[in-house]
């Protein structure tokens, strides 16, 4: 018999057959419900068809990124090669139905199988979800007095040391995610952000959701100042760290239109600041209570 899981993150569902590599981070999103609609089935497979395949994309997000290059396929569907970093060897090849609703995945290096096995994943979950007002966010959350706070801002600019600080000095504050969090707007308009299995460098993998309270963007500064953007601001923030492929327009389309109802819903801000205590009270006070 097929080794067969599915899981659920933000309220929908997806599965996972075949011989699965280690994945603690998957664990506490493991159900055996029927509840949520389900997005799609991952088959771990030992080969894939031989084929010619056109090279369509290639991602160039840096030599500290995962590179991703898209191709494709005779049929219709889409092969996808995953690096770990661009200097380093193909980790596995993913080839998915022209929904993204089916796909196989064969591992080429066993010490990869479980980096390629999440990026396939996060792939698969943001394009299944384009259209049902979901983003995946690169972003640090934390939950406080029943709200979910997401600091945005490029890597290295201080979202991780913003939610520690609040953790530290804000009384009653979780940290729900570090690194990717997932958005939705509901069908009523409001937001709502959820835990999953996808965090980063920190091992923080909670199956947990609460109504989005704001959303933050953080940048260095040598003072602590903060200042709610308008709709035009808070979209094209959001869009920057917002998950997604753009080439795929059809998908783009139903990003854009997520990223318009949060824009108007979801305050957001930018805060300029220093990493210090007073940074964590100033935003907590604005966000929270201003």
């Amino acid at each position: 018999m097929t080794e067969k899981h599915t899981y659920r993150v933000a309220g929908f569902r997806f599965t996972v057959e075949g011989p699965m590599p280690e994945a603690r981070n998957l664990a506490p999103f493991l159900t055996e419900s029927e509840e949520g609609e389900h997005l799609f089935t991952l088959r771990i497979q030992d080969t894939l068809p031989l084929e010619t395949v056109t090279p369509y994309f290639t991602t160039d997000d840096g030599p500290g990124f995962p590179e991703i290059s898209i191709g494709h396929c005779p049929d219709g569907h889409l092969r996808f090669s995953v690096k770990p970093l661009p200097s380093r060897p193909v980790a596995a090849v993913i080839r998915m139905s022209a929904d993204f609703r089916e796909a196989g995945i064969v591992f080429a290096s066993e010490a990869d199988r479980s980096f390629a096995l999440n990026n396939a994943l996060m792939l698969l979950f943001t394009f299944t979800s384009a259209h049902k007002g979901v983003l995946e966010m690169h972003s640090s959350v934390v939950m406080c007095e029943g709200k979910g706070y997401l600091f945005l801002g490029k890597s290295g600019t201080g979202k991780s040391t913003h939610s520690s600080l609040w953790l530290k000095h804000i009384p009653g504050t979780e940290l729900l995610n570090d690194d990717n969090p997932i958005l939705r707007l509901m069908p009523d308009g409001s937001a709502r952000v959820y835990g999953s299995p996808w965090s980063g460098k920190t091992p923080c993998y909670k199956n947990k959701d609460v109504p989005a309270g704001a959303v933050v963007r953080i940048r260095q500064a040598p003072f602590n100042k903060i200042e709610r953007l308008g709709a035009v601001q808070a979209y094209a923030s959001l869009m920057t760290s917002a998950s997604s492929f753009r080439p795929f327009s059809e998908l783009a389309d139903g990003w854009h239109h997520t990223l318009e109802g949060l824009a108007a819903s979801l305050p957001s801000y930018t805060l300029d600041c220093l990493p210090d205590q007073a940074a964590a009270e100033l935003c907590h006070k604005t966000v929270c209570h201003g």
